[in-house]
Parts: C-alpha cells; sequence; structure tokens
C-alpha cells in the first residue's frame, strides 16, 4: 500500500462547512492522498446526482463532515443530497467514516456565521440523520485540527484493516499524478480565498450590526 493513493470522497453541506471542507482536503492531501467530491456541493437534478454516484464508485474511501445542517433537498426521494451520498457509499460497501462537529464548535461557529449554522427548515430530517450516522464509525471533532488528525489516523486504519484498490497501478504514470497533486492544490487554494472573503464579509456585517 504504500505507494497507492487513495481517492478519498468528502461529503458535507456546503457554505455551513467550508473551512471545515478545507481542513479535510488539505488533511488528505498532506496525508499523500486524493481527495474528491468538492465541486459536487450544489443543488441539482438526478444527472448531477448519477455524477456523484460515479465519483463515489471510483472513490476508495468515502468521509462525511455534518455539522448542524441537513443540506439541499433531492426532489425525488425528499432526502438530501448529503444523506443519499452516505446511503450510497453504504450500499457499495465503501469504507464509510464520519466526523461530526461538537455542540461546542457549532456554538463557536455562530458567532462567526449566525443562525445559518443550525437546521431551520427540516430538523427532523437531520436528527433522523444524525441518529443513522451516530450508529456507524464516527469522531467528535472540535475544531480543524481535530478534522486533521482524524482523518490522518482514520485513512491508516482503513488501510490496515481493508484491501483498497487505490489509483496507482505498476504502469502509472507518476507525471501525471504530480498534475493531478498540483490542480488539486491549486482548487484547495482557491477554496482558501473563497472562504476569507466569505469571512470578511460576514465581519463587516457583524461590525455593521454591532453599531446599530
Amino acid at each position: 500500500m504504500m505507494n497507492k493513493k487513495l481517492q478519498v470522497f468528502v461529503s458535507s453541506t456546503y457554505t455551513d462547512l467550508i473551512e471545515e471542507r478545507q481542513a479535510a482536503v488539505q488533511a488528505v492531501l498532506e496525508a499523500g492522498h486524493i481527495p474528491a467530491g468538492m465541486e459536487l456541493f450544489k443543488a441539482g437534478n438526478l444527472s448531477q446526482l448519477e455524477t456523484i454516484k460515479k465519483w463515489i464508485n471510483d472513490s476508495d474511501v468515502y468521509m462525511l463532515i455534518l455539522g448542524g445542517r441537513y443540506g439541499s433537498i433531492e426532489s425525488i426521494s425528499g432526502k438530501s443530497y448529503t444523506q443519499l451520498e452516505y446511503e450510497y457509499a453504504l450500499s457499495q460497501n465503501i469504507p464509510v467514516f464520519s466526523v461530526i462537529l461538537t455542540d461546542s464548535f457549532l456554538l463557536h461557529k455562530t458567532s462567526l456565521l449566525g443562525k445559518m449554522v443550525y437546521e431551520q427548515e427540516n430538523p427532523h430530517l437531520y436528527d433522523e440523520f444524525k441518529n443513522h450516522v451516530m450508529s456507524k464509525i464516527i469522531k467528535f471533532v472540535d475544531d480543524e485540527k481535530d478534522i486533521k488528525i482524524s482523518i490522518f489516523a482514520t485513512i491508516q486504519e482503513f488501510i490496515n484493516d481493508y484491501q483498497l484498490d487505490g489509483w496507482i497501478r505498476g504502469d502509472y504514470d507518476y507525471e501525471d499524478l504530480k498534475t493531478q497533486f498540483s490542480n488539486l492544490q491549486a482548487r484547495y487554494n482557491s477554496l482558501s480565498k473563497t472562504c476569507n472573503k466569505q469571512r470578511s464579509i460576514i465581519n463587516k456585517i457583524n461590525a455593521l450590526v454591532n453599531m446599530v
């Protein structure tokens, strides 16, 4: 396994967990593996769901980051895309693990993002999904550092416990792999800039509110 690069599908709601997703992507890259799924988290139609399934099928590991939101609802099933991704990964016997933000972590995030941190429209669906997730392999996290630590530890556990294919074969083009990693790092840097801009806007809004 030492030369194999695992593809790790990272799933979560999006606008409320931008920084946490960044931490996960960075941790996967730093562990020498390949993150996937960053570009898929927008509400869409059935064709998008099929695309998501293909990405999950091509991945070696599925990771869920669960905060306080349930996510966009897929109209046919009545479930969130995040839940559908999670259930599909389980149905395909892909190794799954989840990190769940603690209450204190969520409370801290409310000081930055306000009530959008918590599910407003479908709290009962969120509670049901969270209970289901907690019946499987989970780790509670208090900050982004905990997310990274959980990823490092869990990937190594999965390498030891599962016969995972990974991406590299004997005739794999290593130059192509370097290009892929460079592109992934560039995507991470772009996400980081976006997050910093959003944080700046939120801070300005909070400052204006405090002046009123």
